[in-house]
């Protein structure tokens, strides 16, 4: 990749120095002109990352289709496995982040790993990134609209849940969500902080209820081997292994999101270093809640086949209800999924808006000029923060018209992100790991090349097993619609590369100086 470097500063032959580049001339790691401010600092990006991973309410959320891969046991093993795998992933781009501490995040990464190939493999990583972080929202938003309907359904057991009821609820949280992000840019940091609070205070209350209740109530608990060794494989595949290794899709859906906070490394200070502390932490508690909070919800289910008969959208209603008692119980639990939820909607859109604009300002968008700008009174990408909840909107009248054609675009988005993942560390595994500066965070010696290559590898194969169908036997309605929409996506990018690359800037590796470098860029 062509490397550019800026002017420095240096003394000429009689000792004095030029002078020192005006403020607005200082640029970021990026390469680009610093135009947002840095509000978040290392509580608000870590609250960020763990309030937007939201590991064990996702977790919960996916419990009925998740269940039919081993029962329980498949649960929690499979969660453990994509949780190693995923590790490994986020240690691969946490040192690309402290590398190259860019808002574009893998498509930035994407053009200097791949080197001479950089410019075609960062927009392809780019644009992929995009549409799953879009699709992101969109996902995070039903969730949110399912337990709001779902609470209701608890106090109203007449109430039959329509999709315009969830639709409703789906708009309103888009567009409060989304008039957050674009008038409260210097309020952000401190929402986030208290999404943190709340997925810390929620996990840790959720897991003493469903651990305690049944033992107030005299219910009995579900049996250990139930919970631990007795294996039910009901995908209608014959091979349990198989069935095992399609279940970690599950897995891959709450912890599959490391690159969250690196699209925020031009609004944090000292990005280098504070985006891999990130990282860390959401990943820490991403686990570590996730398994403590999955054993005692599933002790707490007395009556699985009640769980998986639910009329309730938001299949935790049911747990709840079982694990705690009551109907005030099960929405008093419901509400401490439902404030992370909720704030996590805010992140996601924060992230999505992020990618897009980073991918505007260097044309690579339709509309380039229109959606690269920054908005000089509110200091945020404004019209991309508008794109994305445009976007949101066709995506809820899609669910509004078909909740199989809805499901089969969110469902794309572990396929879309891991591929954008593999744009960025596959080359950089290829090229010998020489083509990045080290940062902060490195992975020296054999160490980043034996991480590196097992994250590729577990990218390659589970990006083909993820795309067969949940379950045998298959009809439209059940069908996994993940290769399709990707491969669809793919040729649209694809086609619209062949038509902008003429004019397309893309990033480039820039060798910064002290002089022309904003303050806290790296």
């Amino acid at each position: 990749m062509e490397k550019s470097a800026l002017p420095s500063t240096k003394e000429d032959s009689v000792g004095s120095s030029t002078e020192a580049p005006p403020l607005e001339a200082l640029l970021n790691a990026s390469g680009h002109k610093q135009e947002l401010e840095r509000n978040f600092g290392l509580l608000s990006i870590c609250s960020l990352g763990m309030t937007s991973g939201n590991t064990w309410i996702a977790l919960g959320g996916t419990v009925t289709v998740a269940i039919y891969n081993g029962g329980p046991p498949g649960l929690i093993y499979e969660f453990i496995a994509a949780s190693v795998f995923y590790w490994l992933i986020a240690a691969s781009i946490a040192e690309l982040a402290s590398a190259i501490p860019s808002s574009g995040g893998v498509y930035h990464w994407a053009t200097i790993t791949a080197g001479r190939y950089g410019r075609p493999c960062g927009f392809f990583a780019g644009w992929w990134n995009c549409l799953a972080w879009l699709f992101g929202i969109a996902a995070t938003l039903q969730i949110v609209a399912a337990q709001t309907t779902s609470m209701y359904a608890i106090y109203h057991p007449e109430f039959i849940t329509q999709r315009w009821h969830v639709f409703v609820s789906y708009i309103i949280t888009a567009w409060v969500c989304c008039f957050i992000v674009l008038y409260m840019n210097r309020a952000l940091p401190s929402i986030e902080i208290i999404g943190g609070f709340f997925v810390v205070a929620g996990v840790f209350i959720t897991i003493l209820v469903c651990a305690v209740m049944p033992h107030v109530n005299n219910v009995p608990y579900a049996t250990t081997a139930s919970i631990w060794t007795n294996w039910q494989n009901a995908t209608g595949y014959s091979s349990d292994g198989f069935a095992f290794l399609l279940g970690m899709l599950n897995g891959a859906f709450s912890v599959g999101t490391p690159d969250v906070v690196s699209h925020l490394a031009e609004e944090v200070p000292r990005p280098s270093v504070n985006i891999p502390k990130a990282i860390l932490a959401q990943y820490v508690f991403g686990f570590f809640s996730g398994l403590f909070y999955l054993i005692p919800i599933l002790y707490g289910i007395n009556s699985l086949d009640d769980v998986l008969e639910s009329t309730f959208l938001f299949p935790l209603a049911e747990i709840y209800r079982q694990a705690a008692g009551s109907r005030a119980g099960s929405i008093g639990l419901l509400v401490l999924a439902f404030l992370p939820t909720f704030i996590s909607c805010i992140g996601c859109y924060i992230t999505a808006s992020r990618v897009f604009w980073t991918l505007a300002r260097d044309n690579a968008t339709p509309f380039s000029h229109f959606f690269g700008s920054v908005s000089r009174r509110q200091k945020n990408p404004f019209r991309a923060i508008c794109f994305c909840a445009v976007f949101c909107t066709v995506m809820g009248c899609i669910y509004l018209g078909s909740s199989t054609a809805f499901s089969a675009f969110v469902g794309s988005f572990v396929v879309l992100s891991t591929l954008s993942y593999l744009a960025a560390i596959l080359p950089h595994l290829l090229s010998k790991r020489r083509n990045v500066t080290p940062g902060w965070f490195w992975m020296g010696g054999i160490k980043g090349f034996v991480i590196n290559g097992i994250s590729c590898v577990y990218i390659a194969v589970f990006i083909v097993i993820f795309c067969f169908p949940f379950a045998m036997p298959v009809d439209a309605s059940s069908m996994n619609y993940a290769s399709l929409i990707t491969g669809g996506f793919s040729l649209f990018v694809a086609a619209f590369w062949f038509w902008r690359q003429k004019n397309y800037v893309g990033p480039k590796q820039v060798i910064l100086d002290e002089n022309v470098l904003a303050k806290d860029a790296l």
